[in-house]
């Protein structure tokens, strides 16, 4: 029997220690992984560097059709320079193809470009009965929903992001399609970012974000919280838009986490704009706020009308 000499037991001890602490050691059984949570990334997405783009509700390339809607907030074109409103109240200033317009669609595409690089945490399948904590969410191709919800799920200064067509082509479409959160309210819209490679078309939908579209944007019916850039032209019938202002308004991320408000008459000054305001109430909860446009948005019914009142500031 040979015996140990002290010292030779400490060195041994010192040399199985060092191999634990360079992950050299060898397991009897190969580590197992447990996969994360289907559709659940936490992550900081960064936020999008909207410029003066964030200050318009609804700008386009080529043109802007409104018919039997609303809009809250600034309407812009560039190049292009027409913008067609047909029983369509504009809470805002019209930019047909201004200094203003221009600088806005050139922040845009610098914008539609930074998304376009951030690499995804997950690629998604569908939309449908998701509740997605922060992060960038991808689809190779189309993103289509019917009748689904999608529950975002986060701190108040959770950013999510998501990126349709990132093989090169792909459209977001939506019928009867809700953004919302687990309490049942709108997520804050200066949060929420949808980028797509190809056109965006709602029809019916409770949407929440701000839309980055490659081609034409088409909202029908339902209600619009946020802005809508387009590479292409926009069409609105019977919409409800709320334009997202996007905190100090600057592109640079201040207003990310620090909530979002709606475009009101009294946020804009300009004096273009009187016969096309529209009286509103505020109702602000969960970081979101709401509009209600007496004998404008007919959509909203008594009751959602009293609670407007009782909370108007």
């Amino acid at each position: 029997m040979i015996t140990r000499s002290p010292r030779i037991a400490l060195l041994a001890s010192v040399v199985a220690f060092s191999a634990l602490a360079c992950g050299t050691a060898p397991s009897a059984t190969p580590a197992s992984s447990t996969p994360a949570a289907p559709f659940l990334v936490m992550a900081a997405a960064a936020t999008p560097p909207f410029g003066t783009s964030g200050s318009f509700a609804i700008l386009a390339n080529t043109a802007v059709a409104c018919t039997d809607a609303t809009i809250i907030g600034d309407v812009g074109v560039s190049p292009g320079s027409a913008i067609v409103q047909t029983n369509c109240p504009v809470t805002g200033a019209l930019h047909p193809n201004d200094a203003a317009a221009t600088q806005a669609y050139a922040d845009f595409l610098v914008a539609y470009d930074a998304v376009a690089a951030m690499p995804c945490d997950q690629t998604l399948i569908t939309l449908d009965g998701l509740t997605l904590a922060p992060g960038v969410y991808c689809f190779d191709a189309a993103a289509t929903s019917t009748g689904g919800v999608l529950t975002l799920d986060g701190p108040a200064t959770g950013s999510w992001i998501f990126k349709v067509g990132t093989l090169g082509t792909g459209a977001l479409t939506g019928t009867g399609f809700s953004v919302t959160t687990p309490a049942g309210t709108p997520p804050a819209c200066s949060n929420v970012t949808w980028w797509t490679a190809q056109a965006v078309t709602l029809t019916d939908s409770q949407f929440v974000g701000n839309v980055l579209a490659g081609a034409a944007v088409t909202l029908t019916r339902g209600t619009f919280g946020g802005n809508a850039a387009s590479k292409a032209g926009v069409t609105i019938t019977g919409d409800a838009v709320t334009g997202c202002t996007m905190g100090n308004g600057n592109g640079n991320g201040g207003g990310h986490g620090g909530g979002s408000s709606c475009k009101s008459e009294e946020d804009d000054s300009d004096d273009d704009r009187g016969e096309a305001s529209s009286s509103s109430d505020d109702d602000e909860h969960d970081g979101h706020c709401e509009k209600d446009h007496h004998g404008d948005r007919d959509h909203h019914d008594g009751d959602r009308d009293q609670k407007h009142h009782d909370s108007k500031k």
